[in-house]
């Protein structure tokens, strides 16, 4: 099944699936190996939250059923986990812990996901959104800063100045003053005038363009925020490609207390080595941005791909996480050794190789090509 087939059944029948990855084009299994998240994450979770069951395939060709709360039945090391909202590296291993937690997140290395059972919620009644347009990046960050606590907020959504300059060309009406914006959508509860009184008082605390920005109350109208989303990362993909190189992208995260350094340390160093050709965007409630580059040369590619270790290491030295939403897959697997020591990563192949004796499944996925 299809995230948007899931979003539409759960919807006709006046409930909702919280997580909300990017691409609604994913399959729900593919979300649980992943433990994908995306913007909701901020007040549902990610993935593993909204699991209550997994039917999964092995590679002995055995199919088997794991409720939420069945503990594995052999003993692992203990694996400390960063102080993150979201975390998507590796294995969550700790004692007690069951098999629901165990798949999700594998990345297809322990069994393949084959059917799961997903909690649903009601449907909240109302919704405001808006994508709020404000004069720079420190005017963003503040503004996350004091509306991070607002009962009901299910997401805030960060675009630089890089980011709405890449996607002025297919939306024009962005303000041309504009330094950062901030997309945010909240459950309504009580009396919505008054609701809508104090987002116009946080607007105006936090200096936002209050004619330029983008309100909306309609299902159409958020649909149309969540495609201005989602926008980004295509151009970002398409620039990449017409210059034709691979993304450079970053899925880091960090505490929320240290998101302000985070964010210093980014803007630093693309303003220093990427001038007019970086984005940073992304799920800033969490603390948890995408920095993406955008090469025109080889040599610049290879400097980013410095850059992206270094932002990784700096992520993990501040309590943080390398993936806290995509996975390593493939090409990134080199970052498990930057989020824990050998005799972590060493306790995680263990518990592959007993559900993969041959170590078949996923090959060169999270472990690397050994």
């Amino acid at each position: 099944m299809l995230l948007r087939d899931l979003h539409a059944t759960a919807l006709a029948s006046g409930q909702i699936y919280g997580p909300d990855p990017t691409e609604v084009t994913a399959s729900v299994g593919g979300t649980a190996a992943t433990n994908a998240s995306g913007s909701r994450s901020f007040r549902y979770g990610d993935t593993r939250r909204n699991v209550e069951a997994l039917r999964v395939a092995t590679i002995d060709g055995a199919v088997r059923e794991f409720r939420r709360g069945q503990p594995i039945d052999f003993p692992v090391t203990a694996i400390p986990a960063p102080r993150t909202t979201k975390h998507a590296a590796g294995f969550p291993l700790r004692g007690g812990m069951d098999w629901v937690d165990l798949f999700i997140g594998s990345e297809g290395t322990l069994g393949v996901v084959v059917e799961a059972e997903l909690r649903l919620l009601p449907a909240p009644p109302a919704l405001l959104a808006g994508v709020v347009f404000l004069p720079s990046e420190e005017s963003a960050l503040a503004a996350v800063e004091a509306w991070r606590e607002v009962a009901g907020l299910c997401m805030i959504e960060y675009f630089d100045r890089g980011s709405l300059d890449l996607m002025r060309a297919s939306y024009p009406e962005i303000p041309a003053p504009a330094g950062a914006a901030l997309l945010f959508e909240h459950e309504l509860a009580g009396d919505h005038d008054q609701e809508t009184g104090r987002w116009v008082a946080r607007l105006e605390a936090a200096a936002a363009d209050l004619d330029g920005s983008w309100f909306a109350a309609s299902a159409q109208d958020r649909e149309r925020f969540r495609r201005f989303r989602h926008a980004l990362p295509e151009a970002v993909n398409d620039t990449v490609r017409r210059h034709g190189f691979l993304k450079l992208g970053s899925d880091c995260a960090v505490p929320l207390d240290r998101n302000r350094e985070m964010m210093s340390l980014y803007r630093r160093r693309v303003d220093e080595l990427f001038p007019g050709r970086s984005v940073i965007f992304g799920h800033i409630g969490d603390a948890h941005v995408h920095v993406n580059i955008l090469p025109a040369t080889p040599e610049e590619f290879a400097r980013g791909q410095e850059l992206m270790l270094e932002f990784a290491r700096q992520a993990v030295a501040l309590g943080g996480t390398v993936s806290a939403e995509h996975g390593l897959g493939k090409r990134k697997a080199h970052l498990l050794a930057i989020q824990y020591r050998q005799e972590e990563i060493a306790a995680m192949h263990e518990v592959k190789r007993r559900l993969d004796t041959q170590e078949l499944l996923g090959r060169g996925t999270l472990f690397g090509t050994a």
